[in-house]
C-alpha cells in the first residue's frame, strides 16, 4: 500500500467563532452529542509521559465531563496510571474521523475522589468488575489462559456477593488549560480554535 497516494478533501462544513459556544463545555458536550451515533463516539486517545519525558499514548474511554475536567477510570499501577500520578500532565484527543472533526484538551492530571470512583464501580457490569481485579494492567503475561483462571478463582472468591472495588484502581481528571476544537477543511486549510481556559479566550489557529 502506498500510504502516500491516501488522501481526502474534508468538505463537511466548517468551524467560524460565532459557531461556538460560549464555554469550551458547553462546545464539547454539543459536539458529543452530534458524534452519538458513531461507533465508540467517547473513545479518546490519552497521551502521557514519564517524569523523563517519554511519551505513550492508548485509547480509553472517556465516562465522565464536567466544568472540572474529563475523567477515565484505569488500574492506577498501569503505565498510564503511573505516568499520570509521577507526571501530572496529559493530553486527550477524541478523534472523530466520519465528521472530520477532533477535539484536542491539555491540562494536569489529578486524582478522581474515591467516593466518585466507587460510585462508578458499581455502575459498570459484574464482568467488568471482575476484569478490574484480574488484569494487572501493563505487566506481561505469561499466557490468555492466566487471565482465565484468575477470573473463574476470582468468580469463586466473589460469589454470591458485590465486586468490591480495587484499592489501586481509580480515576484520572484532565483538568483543561486548552481545548481546541478542529474540522476539517478543503485543501487541508482546516478551522482550529482554541479555548484557554484560564482567561476565558478563544484563538483561531493556523493549520
Amino acid at each position: 500500500m502506498d500510504l502516500s497516494d491516501l488522501r481526502r478533501d474534508y468538505t463537511s462544513g466548517g468551524l467560524s467563532e460565532r459557531d461556538l459556544a460560549p464555554t469550551w463545555l458547553a462546545q464539547l458536550e454539543r459536539w458529543l452529542a452530534e458524534a452519538a451515533p458513531l461507533t465508540e463516539p467517547n473513545a479518546v486517545v490519552l497521551a502521557t509521559a514519564s517524569p523523563e519525558g517519554v511519551p505513550s499514548a492508548r485509547t480509553v474511554l472517556l465516562k465522565q465531563v464536567d466544568a472540572r475536567g474529563l475523567v477515565v477510570f484505569t488500574n492506577l499501577t498501569s503505565r498510564k496510571g503511573r505516568e499520570a500520578t509521577a507526571n501530572p500532565h496529559a493530553s486527550l484527543v477524541l478523534p472523530w474521523v466520519e465528521l472530520e472533526r477532533q477535539v484536542v484538551v491539555v491540562g494536569r492530571v489529578e486524582l478522581v475522589a474515591r467516593e466518585e470512583v466507587d460510585a462508578y464501580f458499581r455502575s459498570r457490569p459484574r464482568g467488568s468488575q471482575l476484569g478490574a481485579w484480574v488484569s494487572h494492567q501493563s505487566t506481561p503475561i505469561a499466557s490468555r489462559e492466566v487471565l482465565e483462571e484468575r477470573r473463574a478463582a476470582l468468580e469463586e472468591r466473589f460469589a454470591g456477593g458485590e465486586v468490591p472495588v480495587p484499592p489501586f484502581w481509580g480515576g484520572l481528571r484532565v483538568v483543561p488549560d486548552t481545548v481546541e476544537f478542529w474540522q476539517g477543511r478543503t485543501s487541508r486549510l482546516h478551522d482550529r480554535l482554541r479555548y484557554r481556559v484560564a482567561d476565558g479566550v478563544v484563538e483561531r489557529l493556523s493549520p
